[in-house]
Order: structure tokens, then sequence, then C-alpha cells
């Protein structure tokens, strides 16, 4: 089935308005992609000048007190009773490098004076339980759960997405006057 003249012609000229309208299209989506990368970065410059401050400051104002906190706890409890603990074990070692002493040098055994060794052990006990409580007291128990910067946190985390999305939708969708179809040399259904 050969065309005529004047069809090959209109056909040409509809194909070169349909090369024209796509190479238009191409520049206008290279446009969007610039635009997009733009976006992209003016968000990072929005992140760092005030999102990044903000959850700063949450974590200043929720977070930093409970762990300066924690540090006291440990500095103030923990490593004297580590310390009380390893001072013990040193006394045991020179009391038995005395005695080893003692037999060494041929004195014998000595029965020691139980109720003496007993009144101090219960003095003792004493002091380091009323010491180890009354630390302990003073220790705040810890919040269990999600804290207030950590709700911030998400909600941010969350309308940066939204965000990104939102860009990348209006970027990508498609609008039904800039869009040619895939074959331009069909006519239309009438």
């Amino acid at each position: 089935m050969s065309l005529s003249r004047k069809r090959k012609k209109e056909l040409q000229k509809l194909q070169k308005q349909a090369s024209s309208l796509w190479e238009t299209q191409q520049v206008l989506v290279g446009e969007a992609a610039s635009v997009a990368r733009e976006a992209g970065r003016q968000l990072g410059h929005y992140n760092r000048e005030h999102v990044k401050p903000q959850v700063q400051a949450g974590y200043e104002k929720y977070a930093a007190p409970y762990v300066e906190k924690g540090k006291q706890v440990v500095s103030s409890t923990v490593i004297p009773a580590a310390g009380a603990v390893v001072g013990s074990a040193m006394s045991v070692w020179d009391a038995a490098n005395e005695q080893r002493s003692r037999l060494a040098s041929g004195r014998g055994l000595e029965l020691p004076d139980s109720k003496k060794y007993a009144k101090k052990a219960d003095k003792y006990a004493r002091q380091a339980s009323g010491f180890l409580s009354a630390k302990l007291d003073r220790a705040a128990p810890q919040k269990k759960g999600i804290g207030a910067g950590g709700v911030i946190a998400i909600i941010l985390g969350v309308a940066a997405a939204v965000g990104v999305l939102y860009a990348a939708w209006q970027t990508l969708r498609a609008d039904d006057e800039l869009w040619v179809a895939d074959d331009p040399l069909r006519a239309p259904d009438a």
C-alpha cells in the first residue's frame, strides 16, 4: 500500500513535530533533574542548619543529664566498691605472707584470737553495707521506654522522608499535555 506524496509530507511534518516535542521534553526532564539535585542540596543545608542543632539541643536537654548521672553513679558507687574488694583481697594476701614468714622463721602456728577478728569483721561489714546502701539509695532509677529526644528524632526523620518523596513525586509525575505517545506515526482512534 503506497502513500501519496501529500500524506508522506504530512507524516514527515508530524514526525518532525514529534521529534521536536521529544527533544523539548528531554530538556524539561534535564531541568527537573537539576531542580531535584538543588532540592537535595538545599535539604542538606536545612539539615545542617536547623535539624542537627535541634537534635543536639534535645540531646543536651533530655539525654545528657542521664548520661552524666550514670557517670556519677559509676565513679561514686562502683569504683569505691571495687576498691574495697581489691583492698580486702590485698589484706588477705598480706596476712598470708605474714603467716608464711612466721612459719619460715620457726615461730610456728599461732591461733588467732577469733573474738577479735569476729568483732572487726562485723564492724567492717556494717560499714560496707551502710556505705553501699546509702550510695544505691541516692542513685535514681532509670526510666524505661523512648524519651522525648527519641520521639523528636523519629518525627524529624519521617518529615524528611515525606519531603523527599513529595519532591520526587512532583518531579516525576505524568502530565498528559507534556508526554508523547510511544508510536508517533499511529493516528488516534476516532
